[in-house]
């Protein structure tokens, strides 16, 4: 069984090899290897190809007489081959050389329509790409010319329109590729002329801010004029388009020739308007921001130029450290902030979202608050009120410049009343000099005057009416100084000088009068009062210093309501107007003549108690020289020259200084009396005073100065007269019984002063003592000095308790 399995997978194997192509019998041969029938395998295979032999002779022999008779027929065949063979060749020869010449003259013919198609497909390729390279060329000839707006719409046209035409050849390729760094190229130039543009308009915003704020002044004044004219019709309004308003949109350039800022022309400024025209060129402006718009980057383009913008607005805000020394500092930093927003103005105008109102207000506002800092650092270093008036024009001028481009300038305004306020400080500071100076050159005398002219003008400097000293004969005398007509005259110049500050700051006429009033209220109240004060109290002032200043101060005080006149001519606002500020030169005058009246008191005491340093009682004198003492003598008839003086006083103050002198003369000769340092008085002594005390009573009593009734000064020693009296006549019993009655001789004598003289005056070891006539014995004296004593110490604690 297992035999014929074997024979039939031989069998199998054999089919194989004889179907199978030979590169595919290595799996067959293998599974016969593998096995353990090879040798019966071989010996199968061998006598496989014994049969496929035998069935191959067969088939040969077969075939064989056919295969000779085609030999032989094959032979017989190539003679007549050769023949043809021969005849081809011959033909062919003939042929190659008939054939040779016609071949070359189509070698020629190909050529040559060759050519003319290369020639016509260059044509065509040719007439492709010389749009692209006259475009690219144009291309070039801008950007050397520096047209670059136009330079990026060939640019897009070349990219968009010609290239893709020819985009199979490498000289398009590069110039693709070179397309960005053109772009690159554009944006970066375009920059950089912004950037010079933005140089150059940092370092002309002075000159354009100089040439705003003249024209905003030439308009002014051409304003002022209509109006005049016109009779308060409005006048032109204001217009200060400095340059022509190109027409911008968002895809059309500005043209290539932009004008200036500012295009000044001035047939009496020839060479200044040649030096200004065309100042500030703005075609970069407008040609960067379409450029930066075309290639998307419009938003980074003005974020950067409002970046920049700002930072040279701080520049331009930073003040220089000595711009208070003088106008020209002032001049020029209004100058650049004018500049910086006249361009800034022009760029809001003239361009679409470069620059908007909300970036304009934000610088605005930022430049307001920085300016109006610095002015307020800056103003108060200065002291010169003429610097501080023209300061003020400048900042008018100013904000009425910057008002004209539609810039809020309220706030600068209000910064110039607190100037004005400034202004006034220094002007009282200046004034005081002034006034110091004229008190200090015064002579203190009545003005003489020698004829008509002399005295009209000075009748033109105060207002002085006299009907009586209109009658008088020259040469006359005002009562008053030198200083009077002076000081009316300086405050006169002083509301001047006020009223100047006033004007062009848009006030009503109540404002003013108000603002001048105040000012004036503290010019008298203040700066004159306080140098009147001064004069007053200076250590040198005499009392016809005095005296003279008591007579100029009533008629400045006088002169008060023709400065209310004054200031009511100059501002058209009626005194009596609701709110309308009163004048309070009636109480400076009224204090200085007040003080000068107490100083007149104060001076005529110290003059007194000089005088009675002089005195020299010999207190233990045995008797009178009968007569007053010469200190004494000396003493009255200086206050006789003295109240002669006086003549031209006001009544009541001569009378209370003449009351007050002898009030204090009587205190003064008590207190020189009774003083400690005096241990004892003899009677001689005290009929020497005595003496003394009866010549300032004949002082009292001859009148020195008029107006007191009966004996009213005479009152002033009372005092003393009866304390006297008391111990000369020696009238004890009476002033001891009488003591506290209204009717008492003695009422004014102190127990307490009587007590202390007493004392003064009972020593029993001197022979001339007062108790010598009753000296009959030791114990009787003793007994009637310790009575009084006793008495008077009695009514002393009585009047205590």
């Amino acid at each position: 069984m297992a035999e014929l399995e074997t024979a039939a997978e031989h069998e199998r194997i054999l089919r194989e090899i004889e179907t199978t192509e030979t590169n595919c019998i290595g799996p067959t041969l293998r599974s016969v290897y593998d096995g353990e029938e090879h040798s019966t395998f071989m010996e199968k295979l061998e006598a496989r190809i014994r049969n496929h032999d035998r069935e191959i002779e067969k088939m040969c022999n077969f075939h064989y007489q056919g295969f000779v008779d085609s030999i032989t027929e094959l032979l017989k065949v190539r003679g007549e081959a050769e023949k043809l063979k021969n005849q081809v060749t011959d033909t062919n020869g003939r042929l190659q050389i008939d054939g040779a010449e016609l071949l070359s003259t189509m070698k020629e013919l190909q050529k040559c329509r060759i050519q003319q198609r290369n020639i016509a497909a260059t044509v065509d390729k040719l007439s492709l790409c010389l749009p692209v390279l006259e475009m690219y060329s144009k291309l070039q000839v801008q950007m050397k010319t520096k047209r670059h707006y136009p330079a990026l719409k060939t640019l897009e046209q070349l990219e968009h329109t010609y290239l893709p035409q020819v985009s199979h050849y490498r000289f398009c390729q590069v110039m693709v590729d070179n397309i960005p760094k053109l772009r690159e190229e554009i944006k970066e130039v375009s920059m950089s002329d912004l950037k010079d543009f933005l140089e150059s308009i940092r370092k002309h915003s002075e000159r354009i801010g100089e040439f705003a704020m003249k024209q905003a002044q030439q308009q002014r004044t051409m304003d002022n004029l209509l109006s005049v004219q016109c009779r308060g019709g409005l006048g032109k309004r204001y217009k200060r388009d400095l340059c022509p308003s190109p027409e911008v949109n968002g895809t059309s350039p500005m043209s290539e020739q932009d004008s200036g800022i500012l295009d000044v022309e001035d047939e009496d400024e020839e060479e200044e308007a040649l030096g200004t025209k065309d100042l500030v060129d703005f075609a970069p402006v407008y040609r960067c921001l379409h450029i930066y718009t075309v290639l998307g980057s419009r938003e980074v383009f003005e974020n950067y130029y409002r970046k920049q913008r700002r930072k040279q607005a701080r520049l331009v805000l930073l003040p220089p450290s000595n711009m208070h020394e003088t106008l020209d500092g002032y001049r020029k930093y209004f100058h650049q902030i004018v500049g910086f927003f006249v361009v800034e103005d022009h760029i809001l105008h003239t361009t679409v979202g470069l620059v908007n109102r909300a970036y304009i207000d934000e610088l605005w506002n930022l430049a307001l608050s920085k300016t109006m800092a610095a002015l307020r650092t800056h103003s108060s270093y200065c002291s010169d009120p003429n610097l501080v008036l023209d300061l003020k024009n400048l900042i008018v001028h100013f904000a009425d410049t910057l008002q004209g481009y539609g810039f809020p300038v309220n706030q600068l305004f209000d910064m110039l009343l607190e100037v004005r306020d400034q202004y006034s400080e220094i002007l009282l500071k200046k004034w005081a000099l002034v006034f110091r100076n004229i008190l200090d050159a015064d002579n203190y005398s009545p003005i003489p005057v020698s004829d008509e002219t002399v005295y009209r003008k000075i009748l033109g400097q105060f207002p002085f009416q006299d009907p009586e000293l209109e009658k008088q004969p020259f040469p006359r005398k005002f009562p008053f100084s030198e200083f009077v007509p002076k000081i009316y005259s300086q405050i006169k110049e002083f509301i001047y000088a006020c009223l100047k500050f006033s004007e062009d700051l848009h006030l009503s006429s109540t404002e003013v009068d108000d603002m001048i009033r105040k000012s004036t209220n503290l010019l008298l109240t203040r700066t004159l009062s306080n140098c009147l004060q001064n004069v007053i109290k200076r250590k040198n002032v005499g009392l016809t210093e005095l005296v003279q200043i008591i007579i100029n101060t009533t008629h400045l005080e006088i002169s008060c309501k023709f400065l209310e006149e004054f200031i009511t001519n100059i501002t058209n606002v009626l005194p009596d107007t609701v709110h309308t500020t009163k004048l309070y030169g009636l109480t400076t005058f009224k204090d200085a003549r007040q003080a000068a009246e107490e100083e007149i008191y104060t001076n005529l005491n110290q003059k007194i108690d000089q005088f009675l340093q002089l005195a020299d009682y010999d207190w233990m004198a045995v008797e009178s020289s009968e007569r007053a003492s010469d200190y004494l003598v000396d003493l009255v008839a200086f206050l006789n020259s003295t109240f002669a003086v006086f003549t031209h006083l006001p009544g009541k103050v001569a009378q209370t200084a003449c009351m007050s002198a002898c009030k204090h003369l009587s205190t003064s000769l008590t207190q020189l009396l009774l003083e400690a340092e005096v241990k004892q008085i003899t009677m001689g002594a005290l009929q020497q005073f005595n003496l003394d005390v009866k010549e300032c009573e004949s002082f009292a009593k001859s009148g020195p100065v008029p107006g007191f009734q009966g004996d009213t000064l005479q009152l002033a020693f009372i005092d003393l007269r009866q304390l006297l009296d008391l111990f000369i006549k020696w009238d004890w019993s009476a002033y001891l019984a009488d003591y506290g009655q209204p009717n008492c001789k003695y009422l004014r004598v102190n127990p307490t002063m009587a007590l202390t003289l007493l004392e003064k005056m009972k020593d029993p070891s001197r022979k001339n003592n007062v108790f010598a006539q009753f000296r009959r014995n030791e114990k009787d004296k003793q007994k009637l000095i310790e009575t009084v004593a006793k008495q008077l110490r009695g009514l002393i604690n009585s009047h205590h308790s």
